[in-house]
């Protein structure tokens, strides 16, 4: 359990309020730049696991805000479709970004 609410801690107050503050209510609909982009490169103690164990954290938090009403339950469904369809591409990412032999930032993020 305090895993989880300091992954969603992490979550909420650093990549929610990174640039432009993001109600937390809002963010679901930005879990694969949080997931496949921003975590990869700001979490250094990033790695497949923590990909994993980020998203079922979040997960369990949005399904906290679908039950006090705070999102819709399309929200909530797109929350976890997204994780299901992305994570392969996710941990797939990170561990190109953190293999010393790619330097190559087409090759990590595959442009």
């Amino acid at each position: 359990m305090r895993r989880h609410l300091e992954n969603t801690d992490f979550y909420i107050n650093e990549f929610l309020l990174y640039e432009d503050a993001i109600p937390a209510k809002d963010g679901a609909s930005h879990i694969s730049m949080f997931l496949g982009y921003w975590f990869i490169r700001k979490a250094m103690w990033g790695s497949p696991s923590a990909i994993r164990e980020n998203a079922a954290s979040l997960k369990k938090f949005y399904t906290f805000m679908r039950e006090q009403g705070q999102i819709d339950p399309d929200e909530l469904q797109d929350l976890k479709e997204t994780i299901t369809e992305k994570m392969p591409e996710w941990v797939g990412t990170l561990e190109r970004y953190v293999d010393p032999d790619i330097t190559d930032p087409k090759k990590i993020w595959e442009l």
